[in-house]
Parts: C-alpha cells; structure tokens; sequence
C-alpha cells in the first residue's frame, strides 16, 4: 500500500507557503487583508507603437500632472535601447525618447500611477494676456460660427454658458450652421475656433476616462474654456462642465498627444488597472516595491496584469466545482464548463447571461437533433454545430439590437468552442439517459456556473486573489484534499434514509 505521508507533507507545505507568502505581502508591504481598507492607486500604461525609418528616431509624449482629486505619486519607462528624458514645455510635461538608430516596428512603454485624493489640487497657468488669435477661416465657416454665436450669446450670460450653449448646437443634427463647420472640421476644433471669434481663451485637452482593467483605451477630445482665474473642463458629448472624479486629464495644455519623429504609423493606447494600497505607502508614495513582489504578476505591464484579474479568479471556480461534484454530488454538464460560463457571466451580467446561456443552449440541441439524423462523422458534426452556435449569437445580437436591448450584445462573450461542445454532450446525453437527465445536468451547470460567479464578483474574494498571490497554494491544497475525499456525498444521504430508517426501528439490512 502506498503510504500517504508524503502527500499530507505536500498539503501542509502548499498551505504553510501560501499563508507565509501572503502574511509576507501583508506585514512586508502593507497590502492590507479588507478590501475598503485601503487607497486606491490608478495605475495607466500608454503603449506606444511605431515603425522606424532606419534612422534616428525622437518621439514625444504628453504626461499628466497630479490634478483636482489625483495625485501623481511615480512614473516610469520601458525602453530598451532609448534614452529617456521628462521635460517641462509650453505644452506641459512631455515623456521624451531618443535614440540614434532603429528599425521596423518599435513598442515604448510609459506608466504613472496616480492616487485618488480628495486634497490634490493643481493650479493651471493661466492663457496669454494677449488678445485671443482669430482663426483662419474661409468666409462660409466664418459665417457659420458668427450665426451659431450670435443664437448661443442670445442665450448665455458668461463664458461658460456660452460654451454649453455651443455644445449644444453641434451636438444637434438640425444645425445647418454646425454641419457645415464639421465639414471641414472635427467638433473640438470647430469649438475652438468658434469661441475664438468672441474672443474667449479655449484649448482642446485629452481626457482618459479611469475603469478598472480597460484595455486599449483612447484619448476621448475635451475642452477648457478660461473663465473666473481658472479652465473650465467641458464634455463635448453632454456638454456638462466640471471635473469628473474617473477622468485623467493626460495632456492637460493643450498640447499634441503623440509625436514621432523618424518614424510612422505611430498610435498610443492605454491600459488601465486599479490597485489598493495601505495609507502608509500613500503617504511615502511607496507603490512598487522590491525582492519578491519584483517576480509577481505585478511588475507584468498594465494590459497583462488587466487580463490576469480575471485568470486569477478562475482557482475559485475551480474549488467551488470540486466541492459541489465531490461533497454535494451536483452533476454538471463537463468538469470546468460551469467555470468558463460564470466568465462570461462576469462579461454579460447575470440575467442577460443566464437568458443568453438558454437560448443557445436550447436553440443549439434543437439543430443538433437534426444533425444527429444525418449521420455525420463527429468532427463534422462538432464543427457545425460550432457554425451555429456563431449564426445563433449573431441572430440574438442583432435582434436585441433591434429591440433597444443593448444588454443583449454583451452575449457575444460566451465561449463558442465550450458551448458547442457542451450542446454535443447534453445531445448524446438525451439519446443516451433521455430528458431527465438533461436537464439535471444542465441545471447543475447553471447552478454551479451562478455560485461561481457570485464568488467571482465578490469584491473582497477579487482583492485577495490578485494581491495575494500566495493564496493559491492555499487553494490548490484545498483541491488536493478534496480529491482525496472518498466518502459519501450530500446528495447520497437521501438514496440511504430508509435504511437509517431500519436501523433505528432494530430491523436487520
């Protein structure tokens, strides 16, 4: 018989290594165990892509200053082979690279962290004293802004009333005024020049709205206008004023976003994650730390560490799904197919998943019943059914579209490759075992995948899984145990009553 020490000696090890890891992170560096107890840290990663010319190559970037409600607390690079430089210019600050040779397809990396403080306030020079530059405009753009200035200056008593009443009137689709202007313009710098023809100080801004674990995120165009000692930040797309407490202002002068010289095809996109910090490190601005944490996935850029939130979650799945199919007995449709489905739960919210989880399911077994009389090889089978299940995500996404539900395009997250083949299984499974036992294991399925996915949301199972790496070791051990479990499980208690019942009444089994 093989002896079972060695494996208890591994349990204890994975779980005595996961609670030092994460008491490690804790009382090392501050990483506190309750989800609230903590500051919140924006981290962004501008992602800058280009194609070198075999030359020199000098490229400039807009960088953020700490702002009402954000203060910037470190900033740093990634760029091998360039030398680096933040400079102070009439456009605000700049994130500088430079280098004497490169060639074909370059990435530079640029990432700040910005703490959330409700203290942080920043003063921004004020314009020129000099009278405001008229713009070059032909004579029907010019005709067109001094008509839409003369009907917003009927309707406004400032400068900042003015703007929202200029707003308004490109955002209308009867404005013949503002359609002829945006001919020939895009809306911020139609704005721009409008206002100064009256002669208010205006300048287009970049701002970056903050979510937690965005991808790929763009510059969304804003506009300040000078009033009252200080800018006025204005949504082009509402037309309300104000600084909003999720916006970054990334090039907060005005100034352009990206220059590349030496180079072409240049963009820049953004990744966005959150992380919470002790107020300790927030008072010293001690957000990146050294010796272990260095190998974590928190020194991954921003984009990779955005995916990895999710990823980390899925041990979680994974442990719910042992306990229901080994203590409780809960049948399922596959092993970890719950676990992938409460992931695209997380994508398209509960109700719209399990609606959306439903119909293809049910849809994608009424078209398979077909295909099962065809006799078709399994392969072929599989990838039909893999072509429907697209048309039908395709046909339900359009109709919800139709109808006004925006909710019903988010269904376009659920893995196809997994419900594909869960429709094979659950068909065989009706020719096999018949209706009953369908929809047990379906329900199972949605049973499971809904328990998984509440953990998943859960604010604090998110902050411990990705702050506290060495909980999965815990979690693993867990899952060791519970695989070594042999005894009865929950939903067998009822097959036994009556022999309980026996037992108790003195009768022989």
């Amino acid at each position: 018989m093989v002896s079972r020490v060695p494996f208890y000696f591994l349990i204890g090890f994975l779980i005595l290594a996961g609670i030092a890891l994460s008491a490690y992170r804790h009382l090392g560096y501050g990483v506190p165990w309750q989800a609230d107890d903590t500051r919140q840290v924006w981290q962004i990663e501008a992602r800058i892509n280009f194609d070198a010319d075999d030359g020199p190559v000098k490229v400039s970037l807009a960088a953020p200053d700490s702002q009402p409600g954000l203060t910037l607390i470190d900033e740093s690079t990634s760029s091998a082979g360039y030398g680096f430089s933040l400079l102070n210019t009439e456009h605000g600050r700049q994130a500088q690279w430079s280098t004497r040779q490169a060639n074909g397809e370059q990435t530079l990396y640029f990432k700040n962290q910005m703490l959330v403080d409700d203290s942080a306030r920043y003063t921004m020079a004020p314009p020129d004293e000099e009278p405001v530059t008229l713009p070059v405009m032909d004579n029907a753009a010019k005709n067109a802004a001094l008509a839409l200035l003369d009907r917003a200056r009927a309707r406004s008593a400032d400068n900042i009333t003015l703007t929202r009443e200029l707003i308004k009137q490109f955002n209308s689709p009867d404005s013949q005024n503002a359609a002829l202007l945006l001919n020939t313009l895009d809306k911020p710098d139609a704005l721009r020049k409008t206002l100064a023809l009256e002669g208010v100080h205006a300048r287009v801004v970049g701002g970056l709205e903050l979510e937690d674990g965005r991808r790929r995120q763009t510059i969304s165009p804003m506009l300040q206008v000078w009033q009252d000692t200080r800018w006025h930040l204005f949504d082009l797309t509402t037309g309300q004023n104000g600084h909003h407490s999720n916006v970054l202002l990334w090039n907060q002068h005005g100034g352009p976003l990206l220059e590349v010289m030496g180079g072409e095809h240049s963009q820049v996109h953004f990744s966005i994650i959150s992380q919470d910090i002790s107020p300790q490190q927030a008072t010293s601005a001690k957000v990146s730390a050294d010796n272990l944490l260095n190998f974590s996935i928190h020194s991954l850029p921003i984009e990779e560490q955005a995916m990895f939130k999710t990823i980390m979650l899925i041990p979680i799945g994974a442990l719910i799904v042992v306990f229901l199919r080994v203590i409780v007995g809960l049948k399922t449709s596959g092993t970890f197919m719950p676990v992938l489905t409460a992931v695209a739960f997380v994508q398209t919210q509960l109700l719209t998943g399990i609606v959306g989880f439903v119909l293809i399911v049910g849809t994608g077994l009424v078209i398979r019943s077909y295909l099962s009389r065809l006799n078709l090889l399994l392969v072929a089978r599989i990838s039909a059914v893999i072509i429907t299940v697209i048309l039908i995500i395709s046909v339900f996404s359009v109709i919800a579209f139709r109808i006004g539900l925006m909710e019903g395009l988010t269904i376009t997250f659920f893995p196809m490759i997994i419900l594909s083949w869960t429709i094979e299984r659950m068909s065989i499974l009706w020719e096999e075992e018949g209706a009953k036992e369908v929809v047990i294991q379906g329900g199972g399925s949605l049973v499971t995948a809904v328990l998984v996915y509440l953990a998943m949301t859960n604010e604090l199972v998110r902050h411990l899984t990705f702050n506290f790496i060495g909980l999965q070791l815990v979690i693993l051990a867990l899952i060791l145990m519970l695989g070594n479990y042999t005894g009865y499980r929950l939903s067998e208690l009822k097959r036994f009553r009556p022999l309980a019942h026996q037992n108790g009444s003195g009768r022989d089994d």
